[in-house]
């Protein structure tokens, strides 16, 4: 595997931060993440294209880019990928509202061929999505396929989302990225950190990804409860106190990030469905912990080799905004655990999708995680 890792600095120049690729034309597919303004910039793709002709280019908006061990101070960064005997096949989707998603993202994995698929990374809007409709049409149709990705950021405003896939960046779309290759070793990683306080209670009104009551108690008075000085900041403080759902008491939590409040309806807006008759506990940030669990992650990615890999990063902002300027010491806990030829590139996103545990197939969507996949060649 042969890498590249580019960014566009402040005065709108392309840097090399590495040159691992000789011939340009030669490269696979380039995974680019950047601010939104500069990420929908049409001249920025066709410029990408015209550096490398023949690759994949797939990425999306975000609220933070990854590149290395910390975050960039760059507004995009990129990495292209030169596999020795291992190739890949991307397709996409767009859509309008109304669109059953569930659908759509079923009919979009089948497009990919079958045979020799060894992983599926995606990307998707990140705001006119429901993630756990998106997760459940692709759980459809890979069944005993890992997938693994994320839902595209916007900063925290929260106002606007775009995705790349071979084309020039468009909201409403999600792109499907398929792996294959005998030599091709990849794992995932996902943990969160987060401490839960208050009692367990019931959701005993909701919609899809639309919370209404809890107790019998509309969700957005009682979150406002709990939030006390918080509660006029609503809803970008909501990333700071996301809520742990699970339908019975020994399953594995679901972390749901708030996205949206209705003053009139008094409910929240999650990334993902919060189902009725689950129970829902709020949870608060620990920097130790979130911290900690970075390196969970990186503990259940199974290290393949000492060649040149791929780390594809995809972390909530929910976390950035927690950690503040202690962000890049969960970067420098996953680096330093899976060592220094892992190339990690990735972004701060609105929603993460990764199995619950490195040895289910199903997938699932996460908020307020880090998520990894490590791709290697043999």
């Amino acid at each position: 595997m042969y890498i590249d890792n580019l960014v566009l600095d402040k005065n709108g120049d392309w840097k090399y931060v590495s040159n691992g690729i000789e011939k340009k034309e030669n490269t696979d597919i380039v995974f680019v993440f950047g601010d939104t303004d500069v990420i929908k910039n049409r001249d920025i793709f066709h410029k990408i294209k015209n550096t490398y002709p023949n690759a994949h280019i797939v990425g999306s908006s975000s609220s933070g880019n990854i590149l290395g061990k910390e975050i960039s101070k760059n507004s995009l960064v990129m990495t292209a990928v030169e596999f020795e005997s291992s190739k890949v096949e991307v397709h996409s989707v767009d859509f309008i509202k109304g669109d059953t998603l569930e659908r759509l993202s079923s009919e979009l994995v089948e497009k990919l061929s079958k045979e020799g698929l060894k992983h599926v990374f995606v990307l998707s809007d990140g705001l006119k999505v429901n993630g756990s409709e998106l997760v459940r049409g692709m759980n459809t149709s890979l069944q005993g396929i890992h997938v693994t990705g994320g839902l595209a950021g916007d900063g925290a405003r929260f106002q606007e989302t775009f995705v790349i896939s071979d084309d020039e960046a468009k909201e409403s779309r999600i792109a499907a990225i398929g792996f294959y290759g005998e030599n091709l070793k990849i794992s995932s990683g996902c943990f969160g950190g987060w401490s839960e306080f208050g009692t367990y209670r019931t959701i005993t009104r909701s919609e899809g990804n639309v919370l209404y009551e809890i107790d019998g108690e509309p969700a957005l008075d009682l979150y406002k409860r709990y939030l006390g000085e918080y509660a006029s900041d609503l809803p970008n403080s909501g990333l700071r106190f996301p809520l742990s759902i699970k339908k019975e008491s020994d399953d594995p939590e679901i972390i749901r990030t708030l996205l949206a409040i209705d003053e009139d309806e008094k409910s929240i807006t999650f990334a993902g469905d919060v189902p009725e008759g689950y129970s829902a506990r709020l949870m608060k940030p620990d920097i130790d912990k979130l911290i900690d669990g970075a390196g969970k992650a990186a503990n259940e990615i199974t290290v393949a080799n000492s060649k040149p890999a791929l780390g594809l990063v995809v972390s909530c902002v929910g976390r950035k905004i927690v950690l503040g300027q202690l962000i890049d010491e969960e970067l420098e806990e996953v680096g330093d655990i899976l060592g220094n030829n892992i190339n990690l590139v990735g972004f701060y996103s609105y929603g993460e999708i990764a199995p619950f545990e490195k040895d289910k197939m199903k997938c699932e969507l996460h908020n307020q995680t880090m998520t990894l996949t490590a791709i290697y060649e043999d």
